[in-house]
């Protein structure tokens, strides 16, 4: 099965929801990064999250997301646009714990909890919307969903899982957003806090072959969701030759002299992706004379 996404109302549009398989483009970060089993638990749980919130800016251009909870896997950035293109890595992809009391990976020790959840919105406009909440779990969906009431006020339900394999390989990953819009009364709210308490791991879910219609139906009950749209879902980065061959321009003719001047080239490296973009003395020479018509 594809990645993607899909969107939902429910309850006469009381309800909002979003749910998502995120398994191959978690894996294929994994693959990148070489990240281990709690590193790829920790970023893939971030990642599904932030692609189903970059879903949500239908007209703007990308969201990113900074976790920076204070534990050894170091930050957690994730990119994600409407498009479901989604890109991630940690400052510290080689982190990895024995399993909690839980029997699960130990994210909420890989994260931390004294630090904070930061996202930034580029709507397409001259300043970008920028909410942040201090990180209260560590384990990811309880911090998004804590994002999610106190920096927008959307009282919201997040749950997003991965399991990894003995292998390291990403086995399944995925999640859903439930959103409760102003007019679900107590008698809607009380019945999907009993579903979210009591289904099935989302992980677990994504393993045994659900969907992402049939995970918004585990949550809001079957033939109670109205389905809107779908999503095609993919690791994607935007990164480029050209667009670091810009960045390098940019710098100026000085730094890149000092560059020709040190090392008779330049090497460049997404973040991202682990991309490696080389540019011999030639091609600086060529960077230097177009900083210079600038």
């Amino acid at each position: 099965m594809s990645d993607y996404l899909v969107r939902a109302l429910a309850f006469d549009g009381n309800v909002r929801a979003y749910a998502a398989r995120t398994t191959e483009a978690v894996k294929e970060a994994q693959k990148r990064h070489t990240t281990w089993p709690t590193a790829s638990a920790a970023m893939g749980r971030a990642m599904t999250a932030g692609v189903m919130m970059g879903y949500m800016i239908k007209n703007g251009k990308k969201i990113t997301i900074t976790i920076q909870g204070g534990g050894p896997i170091g930050a957690i950035v994730v990119d994600a646009t409407p498009t479901g293109d989604v890109r991630a890595y940690v400052s510290n992809p080689h982190v990895h714990f024995d399993l909690n009391e839980q029997g699960k990976l130990d994210v909420r020790r890989a994260v931390g909890v004294d630090g904070f959840l930061s996202v930034a919105k580029d709507l397409g406009l001259r300043n970008h919307f920028t909410g942040q909440v201090p990180i209260i779990s560590g384990e990811l969906g309880d911090d998004f969903t804590y994002y999610f009431v106190h920096s927008e006020q959307i009282p919201s339900a997040v749950g997003v899982g991965v399991l990894v394999n003995p292998d390291n390989s990403v086995l399944a990953s995925g999640g859903f957003i439930i959103q409760l819009m102003p007019g679900a009364n107590e008698e809607i709210i009380a019945f999907i806090e009993k579903r979210v308490q009591n289904m099935t791991p989302v992980s677990k879910l994504i393993e045994e072959g659900k969907t992402p219609e049939e995970i918004i139906e585990e949550v809001l009950g079957e033939g109670e969701a109205q389905f809107l749209d779908r999503q095609p879902v993919a690791f994607r980065c935007q990164c480029s030759r050209d667009r670091f061959s810009a960045a390098i321009i940019s710098l100026g003719a000085g730094e890149i002299e000092d560059m020709i001047v040190e090392d008779g080239q330049a090497e460049a490296e997404c973040h991202f992706c682990n991309e490696r973009y080389y540019f011999s003395k030639d091609e600086l020479e060529e960077m230097k004379k177009e900083a210079l018509s600038v």
